[in-house]
């Protein structure tokens, strides 16, 4: 028998084959291997489908099919999930999918049935790209149309794949709004501003600008793209360098014409010294090169002799005409404390301020009590044919500062009818409401308002991720006959 020998062509060709039989060898134990994990996955409760898609929760009110944000839903073991601004959750906890779970439901004024033992909440069965839908009542007066300012408005949407287009701002957190319509524009300031960058962010205000008439609807999801006032690197600046030490606040931010007609935007400031001590107070004003307010006038510094400031413009402004026809600017918070003829002359002349001395107290509607103002504004709503006012009340319950009433008044100074509480809060405060009567034409029933969303100044614990330290807009139907109590003096 005759031998027979190998010649390899190359050490090339020699390579290959070896690697062609020792993957050879291993497709047995792989195809095995694949086979176990397969049947794992359709056996197993907790991979149903494809394991890397996570469960939609879509939140919606019951009867309007609204998404409704700002719902948390909790776990039996304390794992915490918040709608986003569309109503929805991308739920991915493994340990939970295809698993019947009970979620406790809490949603700061729109809720679910009492079960037998007291609990408020839902039983669902989480699968991977399986949609469920819960439905709330609502049982508040205000609708929430969502979240207007911080990031992650639609995170949840688009670990769903939705949403997709939406800019982040850059800003996670501030503090209360100031508006004012201005050549055009709307501005908006806001207080002390969270960054993703370091726990201290921007102390000396933040500012954007949007369409006078910025929202593209008036039901939710909320989508409002603010053009924010950025620096070199395009990130989010501050506006109000007033000279001193620690933050710069901004109030009473209004517009008002000089003796020749030219405009100006202008505000009152008050620098603050830890922990939260003012000491010093006075007046800016816009500079449309600089894009900064600049310090116009100093009006207090604190001193031995002058513990207290002075009366000065603060709160939300508003404009009113007299009845010979004079057109005035008042200042207050909610209601007015002080007020000047609507010009820019007379807004830097102190000898011009009018002091006036607010209403106290307000009946309440539908029931024998008194309700304390503490933070809002005041508006005139050319629907109702009346001033209107939002405001937080002082001390209320079950929230020191998170529960909104709504009162009506033939005059900006009252007196205001009987208080309607619109708006309430569980372990968290909602202040500085502030009143949004240019979102709408005239003709509209619809009114706006928007307030700081934080756990500070309640006895709660637990921030709400995303949400806190934010500002959220609220709807009212002034046609709505839950309002009704409201109207009568």
């Amino acid at each position: 028998m005759k031998s027979i020998s190998w010649k390899w062509p190359s050490a090339l060709a020699a390579s290959v084959f070896l690697s062609f039989c020792a993957a050879l060898s291993l497709v047995g134990p792989l195809a095995r291997a694949a086979g176990v994990l397969a049947r794992s996955k359709s056996s197993s409760p907790g991979f149903p489908g494809n394991p890397r898609l996570p469960c939609c929760i879509q939140v919606v009110e019951e009867g309007t099919g609204w998404p409704v944000p700002l719902v948390e839903l909790r776990t039996t073991h304390n794992v915490r999930l918040v709608t986003d601004n569309a109503g929805r959750i991308a739920f991915d906890l493994p340990e939970l999918m295809g698993r019947e779970t009970w979620f406790n439901v809490i949603g700061q004024g729109y809720e679910v049935p009492k079960d037998g033992f007291g609990y408020r909440g839902v039983r669902l069965k989480p699968e991977p790209g399986k949609t469920l839908k819960v439905e709330v009542r609502r049982a508040i007066i205000a609708r929430r149309l969502g979240r207007l300012t911080g990031g992650g408005l639609f995170a949840e949407s688009q670990k769903l794949g939705l949403d997709l287009d939406w800019r982040e701002s850059g800003v996670l957190g501030c503090d209360s709004v100031q508006n004012a319509v201005y050549k055009g524009r709307l501005f908006w300031v806001w207080g002390d501003t969270t960054l993703a960058r370091y726990p201290l962010g921007i102390f000396n205000a933040t500012c954007a600008a949007t369409a006078v008439q910025p929202l593209q609807s008036f039901v939710p999801p909320l989508r409002v793209q603010f053009h924010y006032f950025t620096g070199r690197q395009g990130h989010p600046r501050g506006i109000a360098n007033v000279p001193g030490s620690g933050p710069t606040w901004l109030s009473a931010l209004v517009t008002l014409p000089d003796k020749s007609g030219k405009t100006h935007l202008a505000g009152s400031y008050v620098k603050i010294t830890p922990p939260l001590e003012a000491y010093q107070r006075g007046l800016v004003v816009w500079d449309d090169k600089d894009k900064m307010f600049e310090r116009f006038r100093v009006l207090w510094n604190k001193s031995d002799a002058h513990p207290k400031a002075p009366p000065m413009p603060d709160g939300h402004p508003a404009f009113w005409r007299d009845a010979n026809g004079k057109r005035w600017v008042l200042f207050g918070n909610p209601f007015p404390t002080l007020r000047c003829p609507a010009t820019f002359e007379a807004w830097q002349d102190t000898n011009s301020w009018q002091i006036l001395k607010p209403q106290a107290t307000l009946r309440a509607a539908n029931r024998q009590a008194t309700v304390r103002p503490h933070s809002g504004s005041i508006a005139w709503d050319p629907w109702r044919k009346r001033w209107v006012t939002v405001f937080t009340e002082k001390f209320g319950k079950p929230s020191a500062f998170g529960e909104v009433w709504y009162a009506e008044a033939d005059s900006p100074t009252g007196p205001w009818g009987p208080a309607l509480k619109v708006l309430s809060h569980q372990h968290y405060t909602f202040y500085n409401p502030e009143l949004h009567p240019e979102f709408t034409p005239p003709e509209s029933p619809l009114l706006f308002f928007e307030g700081t969303y934080s756990i500070t100044f309640s006895d709660g614990h637990r921030p709400t991720p995303r949400y806190d330290y934010n500002q959220m807009l609220y709807r009212l139907d002034l046609d709505d006959p839950a309002l009704a109590p409201a109207e009568r003096h």
